[in-house]
């Protein structure tokens, strides 16, 4: 009973995480700062926080599917192991494989942060793919925590 309730904590602090980060403190900076240059760095620091929490919870919901869920049926069980995969998938794509990407590119653009044409291509190209994939984590957020 007491691992379910933690179980459940885990479940509604990575969602709640994701959600006050990506849909609440990131446009807010950049709706309250006239310097982008340092939204954009505000906001690329929180998100890093934000996927080690990521990662943080992700191995703590599989250690406790390992140790809490025997009342479960294997279904239900393997479809929340699927949605924490995915979740962690998306967190490592993302912050592993695409905002390095997008951080050559500003960095590329030198310190007044004024980028050639094609790099600004770039990296509104990767901003967007990085969104739909945060779009994504944030739906499978909300279902992980509907299935616990």
């Amino acid at each position: 009973m007491m691992l379910a309730k933690v179980r459940l904590l885990v479940a509604v602090l990575w969602a709640g995480s994701l959600w006050t980060t990506g849909y609440l403190v990131a446009p807010t900076l950049f709706a309250t700062l006239s310097d982008r240059v340092l939204a954009g760095t505000i906001a690329g620091s929180m998100f890093h926080s934000q996927a080690l929490l990521s990662l943080g919870c992700a191995v703590a919901m599989l250690v406790l599917l390992k140790v809490a869920t025997s009342d479960w049926t294997p279904r239900r069980r393997r479809t929340v192991l699927a949605l924490v995969a995915a979740m962690a998938l998306c967190t490592v794509a993302s912050h592993f494989g695409l905002q390095p990407m997008m951080a050559e590119l500003k960095t590329a653009a030198g310190p007044d942060g004024v980028m050639a044409s094609a790099g600004k291509e770039r990296f509104g190209m990767l901003h967007g793919v990085s969104s739909v994939i945060f779009l994504v984590q944030s739906v499978l957020a909300g279902w992980l925590v509907l299935k616990q």
